[in-house]
């Protein structure tokens, strides 16, 4: 992952596709780069070779072919549904690290209710708390080379998996480092861990009993000000390969079995009973990165985790830098020029190794929020 989390420092000689000025007929030409590069009229191998070669020296092409591959990335990259966006609130910063993004606010009103006001008496002042949260995003990314002779081979299979493969890079970033923010953070809340053993954390197999003592357990947690809060648990997320059929059987199964023992029985009594459990509404989210991510104290395939509604409360925010929702790609500038000095088409290769240059870019990071919101049972694998 060293190679995926790696920060990039600058952007100098690159342009980026999505923010350059285009003139009126780009649409026409971006069709006419795109049919040329699929060969979408079937010509033969030697007269595609020919314009795609006569393409390259033109001023335009450059741009024409990174704006192909940015929207295939955007593409691509819309159409991953990653797990944690269920789970997790979605929102904007104004900053990078390690300048402060934003902060957020979880406010609560000391009083339970509206004081009652006497005819012609003054409004009493609400004493109002106010917790307050540090957000962040990070910029992240990779330069992509393509060869120069890869953009003349007839059958650009090369360039048909970069777009992909830079979509799924970022989204992978993005799942990495929001699983990473929550798997086993196992400490205090004191010293800034989203989970504590004995208040949202405990050593509990998925079992219906103990998923019951933990639903009842986090929709106990109270505001500082002694308010009940909108922390109903709406999510049940475990790993793939984990608990997953463990949790389908436990939410969908009508009944469970109990066990009734009296004071004349000769033996255990089972008989079935309504899962209460499966009518609570909680929805079951397999994230495959828990499987992948070790964080804190640790996380194991058996650990099992509950969320709130993130639009009512949130454990975790994860923050796009605003104006930067979505990957970005840059390509590097020409740096070599002719024996007569005019410029040479970036689409040529850079000086040292005729390499074509784009850069991927993502600007995200992922903040813990509120422990309320979240319950976490660590179990041994």
């Amino acid at each position: 992952m060293a190679e995926l989390m790696k920060i990039l420092e600058g952007w100098d000689g690159y342009s980026a596709i999505s923010e350059m000025k285009k003139p009126g007929d780009w649409e026409n030409k971006l069709k006419e780069a795109v049919d040329l590069l699929s060969n979408a009229k079937g010509m033969p191998q030697h007269r595609h070779e020919y314009l795609l070669r006569e393409a390259l020296t033109t001023s335009d092409f450059p741009f024409l072919f990174g704006d192909v591959l940015d929207r295939q990335v955007l593409a691509t990259y819309k159409a991953i549904e990653p797990e944690w966006k269920k789970y997790m609130k979605i929102s904007t910063v104004n900053r990078l690290f390690p300048h402060i993004g934003g902060r957020r606010f979880a406010i609560a009103n000391t009083g339970m209710v509206l004081d009652e006001v006497a005819e012609k008496g003054e409004y009493r002042q609400i004493a109002i708390i106010e917790t307050p949260y540090n957000v962040f995003a990070r910029k992240y990314g990779n330069r992509i080379d393509i060869s120069w002779e890869a953009m003349l081979a007839d059958d650009l299979g090369a360039l048909k998996n970069t777009p992909a493969e830079m979509a799924w890079l970022a989204a992978n970033t993005e799942h990495f480092l929001a699983v990473s923010s929550y798997a086993g953070d196992l400490g205090t809340h004191a010293a800034g861990n989203l989970y504590q053993t004995g208040v949202n954390s405990a050593a509990l197999p998925l079992t219906i009993a103990n998923l019951e003592t933990a639903v009842a357990a986090m929709q106990a947690f109270r505001h500082p000000s002694g308010q009940p809060m909108r922390n109903r648990p709406k999510y049940l997320v475990v790993s793939d390969g984990g608990l997953e059929f463990t949790a389908r059987q436990i939410l969908t199964s009508a009944t469970k079995m109990w066990v009734q023992r009296g004071a004349t029985d000769a033996a255990a009594l089972p008989f079935p009973t309504a899962n209460v459990i499966a009518q609570y509404g909680l929805e079951l989210v397999v994230d495959p990165w828990l499987s992948i991510v070790a964080g804190g104290a640790g996380h194991t395939r058996r650990s099992w985790y509950l969320f709130a509604d993130p639009t009512l409360i949130a454990a975790i925010e994860c923050d796009y830098l605003k104006g930067h929702e979505r990957p970005e790609i840059c390509m590097k500038a020409g740096d070599k020029v002719s024996i007569g000095g005019g410029d040479i088409s970036p689409m040529a290769g850079d000086f040292e190794s005729d390499n074509i240059l784009y850069r991927v870019r993502q600007c995200f990071g992922a903040n813990k929020m509120d422990w309320r919101a979240t319950y976490y049972s660590r179990v041994a694998d």
